[in-house]
């Protein structure tokens, strides 16, 4: 039997679902680890948008660092390939003006965090980045700054970190939020790696028929 690996955004949780995301093997957060308590307190990576003003808070700062999920996390994951967005910089300058500091690059300072605390530390790399802009582009999206870190955690779980025996579920994705990341399109993907039985979107239902089954 293989192991369940657990996706959690920080959007609305499904009532009921927080001791299925503690019983997984693998949980994946984000950020700030925003779902910690209606998501469940498990957590095993930090996948972390590592470029602009968010990766200077959270690297930079004292809060992220003793937040309870990045404390007991054994991986961080930069989702954001530094050479990707050192290459995009110039047309997003171009097009997003007032992103001037998007790309701006904190990658060394999760590395360097990961190693004061005995974490391991990942750049997904921009291969993934590339396979999702191209995959994104059959539901049509409009013009949009890059893939959400969401997105590309669970991309990189599909293609790299779950064997053919794994259960990939994800919980907390509504797909919408900064107008720079093509949520509407994002959803229509999932729904078709759902629908192809790749991911498992933890629902109500899907949490009644776990515990009916356990």
């Amino acid at each position: 039997m293989g192991r369940r690996i657990m996706i959690v955004g920080n959007g609305e949780m499904p009532q009921g679902v927080a001791d299925l995301i503690d019983l997984s093997d693998i949980v994946i957060r984000f950020n700030d680890c925003r779902s910690l308590g209606a998501g469940g307190s498990r957590t095993d990576v930090v996948a972390v948008c590592n470029t602009g003003r968010p990766g200077r808070e959270m690297s930079e700062g004292a809060a992220w660092r003793d937040n309870e999920g990045v404390q007991q996390a054994s991986a961080i994951w930069s989702v954001r390939d530094p050479a990707k967005f050192s290459q995009m910089e110039p047309d997003i300058r171009a097009r997003w003006p007032e992103l001037t500091d998007f790309c701006a690059d904190y990658t060394a300072g999760f590395a360097a965090l990961a190693e004061e605390t005995g974490k391991s530390h990942l750049v997904i790399p921009r291969g993934v980045h590339e396979r999702l802009d191209h995959a994104l582009q059959v539901y049509a999206p409009a013009p949009y700054v890059c893939p959400s870190t969401g997105l590309l955690a669970i991309a990189h779980v599909l293609e790299t970190v779950s064997g053919g025996d794994d259960e990939v579920s994800i919980a907390g994705f509504g797909h919408h939020g900064w107008n720079g990341h093509p949520f509407a399109a994002e959803k229509q993907l999932v729904d078709a790696l759902t629908h192809e039985g790749r991911l498992t979107r933890i629902s109500p239902i899907s949490i009644f028929s776990a515990s009916e089954g356990a």
